[in-house]
């Protein structure tokens, strides 16, 4: 490639470059706005309750969670492992 094609290309970079730092800040702003709007709202309370039995009121999930080794083809992996119950 000779020097002119370099160079042209080089500038067209630096010119892509430059367009995306002045429109990042653009974008930012637009986050914060509907940031602001997520924290207005409150977070719907879920409860979890089982279907084949009744639990007294004061009934709690309790979980324990751990890591596991699993033989995958790709090769050992460690994954994560719930295991839930009512007390």
């Amino acid at each position: 490639m000779t020097r002119k094609v370099l160079g042209a290309i080089s500038l067209s970079a630096v010119a892509v470059f430059s367009m995306l730092t002045v429109a990042a800040p653009a974008q930012a702003q637009s986050g914060v706005r509907s940031s602001e709007d997520a924290t207005t709202r409150t977070r719907p309370r879920v409860v979890i309750q089982p279907r084949r039995y009744r639990l007294s009121p004061d009934a709690r999930r309790e979980c324990r969670a751990r890591l596991v080794q699993e033989y995958r083809v790709s090769g050992t992996v460690i994954v994560p492992q719930t295991t839930c119950w009512w007390e």
